[in-house]
This record gives structure tokens, C-alpha cells and sequence, in this order.
């Protein structure tokens, strides 16, 4: 059995939906992030960065309990050990890890840097950032917008973990700054469809 331990952030339902989808069974421990929960000595041993999410597999490799952190890792993980969306194919591995790479260094940081700015306790110093960040943002969308046109997957014709990572950001964008993807008929369609799988759906039932 694997522990979960997250909150409902871009990052933290990352793990969520890659556990989800993988079908891979864990117990869901809520981190609040507004009482400290992820600066606690219990919190800290297992994750010293004090970042969410982490995962704690009872049953890892060769049986053996394994502590994992960093979302983009957990997803790679999940989907080995369940043998899933990652393609077998050597090129479309390699598109896949492009679009991963993607939605995990450009678009989740993107999302959590306009956050920081909106939400700080004394926003207006940070005005100017959070617009440009927000700009930033949307040309990824954009950019994602034109390659869906072209693909039925975030990195081909083959579902991959690049959708899971993908759709974590997007609709954490999509909920909080819905003018940033507004118009985009093709990420649209994409996120209908990935926001539909029940394994997405459960993830989102927080």
C-alpha cells in the first residue's frame, strides 16, 4: 500500500491523478499547507525540502519501502511500477518526455509563480511580476493550443503521463485564471476529454 501525503495543489494532484489513474491503491493523507503541516518534524524526515507531495510505498522495489518526493518523480514512478503511460516505442518516448518536461518545468512553476504574486500579503510590489507571469503563462497555453490542433494527446496519438502532468496544471489554471486559457478550443477539447477519465475525476474529488 502506498501513502499519499498532499494538498490540492498543482503539484500535490499530480500525485493524486497519477495514483488514480495508475490504479495503484494508497491512503490519502491531507497536508494543510495553512497550519504548517509540511514543516513538521514528523513531515520534514520524510521530505526535508518541506515540500508537497510525498509518497511512502510500503511496497517498493524488491519489497522494500521506498520515500519518494517531487511530483514529477512520483508520476514516473507510479506509471512504471503499474506498467502504463509511458510509451514503449523509443521516438514516442521520447515525445512524450518533451511534453512532460513541458507541462512539469513550465507551466506547474508558471501557475505557482503567478500565485505567489496575487496572493501575497502586500500584492501590489509584486503587480507588474504577477502580469508578466500571467502573460508568460498563457503564451505556454497557446503554444499548447496550436499542438493540439495537430494531436489528440499532449504528446501524440498515445495518452501518456505527459497528459496527467499536463491536466494538473491546467485546471488549477483554468479554475483560478480562466481568462489564461479562454478561447483555446483545442486545450478545451483536450481537457473535456482528460477531466472525464474516472481516474482524473476521483483525483479531483478532494
Amino acid at each position: 500500500m502506498i501513502d499519499l501525503y498532499a494538498a490540492g495543489t498543482s503539484n500535490g494532484m499530480r500525485a493524486r491523478i497519477a495514483l488514480e489513474e495508475c490504479g495503484l491503491k494508497y491512503n490519502w493523507h491531507p497536508i494543510d499547507l495553512t497550519k504548517g503541516e509540511h514543516k513538521t518534524p514528523q513531515y520534514l524526515a520524510m521530505n526535508p525540502m518541506g515540500q508537497i507531495p510525498v509518497i511512502v510505498d510500503n511496497e517498493g522495489p524488491g519489497g522494500k519501502k521506498i520515500t519518494l518526493s517531487q511530483s514529477s518523480a512520483i508520476m514516473v514512478y507510479c506509471a512504471e511500477k503499474a506498467g502504463k503511460f509511458i510509451p514503449k516505442d523509443p521516438a514516442k518516448k521520447a515525445a512524450m518526455l518533451e511534453a512532460y518536461m513541458s507541462a512539469s518545468t513550465d507551466i506547474t512553476p508558471g501557475f505557482g509563480s503567478i500565485n505567489a504574486c496575487v496572493r501575497a500579503k502586500d500584492p501590489a510590489p509584486y503587480a507588474a511580476a504577477g502580469d508578466m507571469f500571467k502573460q508568460r503563462l498563457k503564451g505556454y497555453f497557446k503554444v499548447w493550443d496550436d499542438l493540439l490542433a495537430k494531436r489528440k494527446f499532449a504528446a501524440g496519438d498515445e495518452f501518456t503521463i505527459a497528459d496527467l502532468s499536463l491536466y494538473a496544471g491546467y485546471w488549477r489554471t483554468k479554475g483560478a485564471f480562466p481568462d489564461l486559457v479562454a478561447g483555446m478550443g483545442n486545450l478545451e477539447r483536450w481537457g473535456n476529454e482528460t477531466g472525464a477519465r474516472p481516474g482524473v475525476q476521483r483525483a479531483l474529488k478532494i
